[in-house]
């Protein structure tokens, strides 16, 4: 609807500031022209917005003026309280304060959409966190946030999956929380990568100031990362029937990770392609089905699992080493 559209658009200027219509039509899903028109519909009607043109121009809405949240739907206040990132706020520093936000907010709510918001919070939950979240703050993680919050660069002792570490300088850029893991995005030698922050064994946070990259996006620059590490953890492929029968499907499902090949058949064994990092990964995944799954293919799969049977039956100590 045209009225969502406008809203939407004081709502982006609001937020970022100056934009071209070009990119007012883009993250709007519109054309140019109609932007325009938008543009004097809203001015028509009172709301404060000026137009610079030439380099660095663009469409812009007075400081002063600002949109309250009256104009909220009720399924759009319902967004703003259902999420629940608390502990990761407080990783940060910022847990009282999303306290103290969320109080605000429901406060400024109209009083229609109160009480079905607090119905709401009653209902639905989502939790970001793992079962096994560290409550133990990192002894350096102040130095980290401060870091990337002043562009300042750090000498950090970091080691690496292989058990292996060493000194690197970096440019923090970011940090992001990924299922309760938090992650940091630096830059290295003029490229962008991405270290685990519960690997980091030492920082030293240094006087150097960097610059950052203008043409960064953190959320583009995140979601390209997951799909390549996704694309590395599942190069590996392999086929196995599973027996339903003693094993719940669910149980050998990941989504993303495996697909159903062939229903059960009459014997309730059915057939399963999968995805893993190495071979290791899948011998140990196909090891903990016991004997309800064999393996259809590849052969050198087949061969380890039998190799590792074989050892635990001759060795049951050495069990640890394959599950």
């Amino acid at each position: 609807m045209r009225a969502d559209r406008l809203l939407s658009l004081v709502l982006l200027l609001q937020t970022r500031g100056k934009m071209t219509a070009l990119a007012l039509a883009e993250e709007l899903g519109v054309s140019r022209r109609t932007i325009l028109r938008d543009i004097d519909a809203l001015s028509f009607a009172g709301v404060p917005l000026y137009a610079d043109g030439g380099h660095g121009g663009g469409i812009a809405l007075d400081e002063k003026y600002r949109l309250s949240l009256t104009g909220l739907k009720e399924s759009e206040a319902h967004t703003l309280f259902i999420g629940s990132n608390h502990k990761l706020l407080e990783d940060i520093g910022l847990g009282d304060a999303a306290e103290s936000t969320l109080l605000k907010l429901l406060a400024a709510l109209p009083a229609l959409h109160q009480p079905s918001v607090n119905d709401m919070r009653q209902r639905i939950l989502i939790d970001p966190l793992s079962w096994w979240h560290d409550s133990q703050p990192l002894p350096f993680w102040d130095q980290l946030q401060q870091a990337v919050y002043e562009d300042r660069c750090i000498q950090m002792r970091y080691e690496s999956y292989s058990g292996e570490s060493d000194e690197r300088l970096l440019e923090p850029y970011s940090l992001v929380a990924k299922a309760s893991l938090w992650y940091l995005i630096a830059r290295r030698d003029g490229e962008l990568r991405t270290y685990r922050v519960s690997r980091v064994i030492n920082i030293e946070l240094l006087d150097t100031h960097f610059r950052r990259a203008q043409d960064f996006d953190l959320s583009a620059y995140w979601h390209e990362h997951t799909q390549k590490f996704l694309e590395f953890i599942s190069n590996y492929e392999f086929i196995l029937r599973i027996d339903s029968h003693r094993v719940n499907p669910a149980r050998w499902q990941s989504p993303g990770r495996a697909e159903l090949i062939e229903p059960a058949d009459k014997d309730g064994w059915l057939v399963v392609r999968c995805w893993g990092e190495a071979l290791e990964e899948a011998r140990s995944f196909t090891l903990s089905f016991g004997g309800a799954a064999q393996v259809v293919e590849p052969l050198e799969l087949r061969e380890a699992v039998l190799a590792a049977a074989r050892e635990m039956l001759e060795n049951p100590v050495s069990t640890l080493n394959f599950l």
